[in-house]
């Protein structure tokens, strides 16, 4: 690999790094830019389904409901982007929610589990009992809920950069095996 492209991943890695630092730092910036993402998302998501649904109308059933559903898209994106601190305040909430309907969901499965005589089925249990738990009480705080999410968010994108890192030393190391193998193989070969 050339070493524009190493130095390019290494750089993106340490980026990625600090974002998450900062994500973890400034929990309210994170949200704000959280809810810029998500409308720029359903925008860009919206305008593709539309410009794909118009190419393909012919070929696609139904192509009026995706045209409408596109349309839908697109408005919501631009109302996310004209309304950022509404979705702000509004992500921990849904977070929450989330958090809440996803722990009775598996809590619920855990009893699924038991019928068919999972041993672990109680660990499941308790973590959608926990799940729910936690859930309820980012309702009830929805400000550390917000912290929460931009902190999980962090440490993901950190996660992300360490994973740079490691697979530009991965790259390392597997370059130099292949020229290790190279300089045995021609070693071998000049002895005969």
């Amino acid at each position: 690999m050339r070493n524009s492209n190493k130095i390019l991943i290494a750089v993106s890695g340490i980026l990625f790094i600090l974002l998450g630092i900062l994500c973890i730092a400034k929990p309210g910036a994170a949200l704000f830019s959280m809810a810029w993402l998500l409308g720029l998302i359903t925008l860009i998501s919206g305008i593709a389904e539309l410009i794909m649904v118009l190419n393909a109308q012919r070929f696609i059933p139904n192509s009026g409901t995706r045209v409408l559903s596109a349309i839908f898209q697109i408005l919501v994106g631009c109302l996310l982007l004209g309304h950022k601190w509404l979705v702000t305040i509004s992500l921990p909430v849904i977070f929450a929610i989330f958090v809440l309907v996803e722990g009775i969901v598996i809590a619920v499965k855990s009893f699924d589990y038991k019928q068919v005589d999972f041993k672990y089925w109680w660990c499941l249990l308790i973590l959608g009992v926990a799940g729910a738990v936690l859930g309820f009480l980012g309702l009830r705080n929805p400000d550390v809920a917000g912290k929460t999410l931009s902190i999980l968010v962090g440490i993901g994108v950190i996660a992300e950069g360490i994973s740079f890192l490691v697979t530009l030393g991965g790259i390392n190391r597997f370059e130099k095996r292949v020229k290790d193998f190279k300089e045995d193989v021609a070693g071998y070969l000049g002895r005969e």
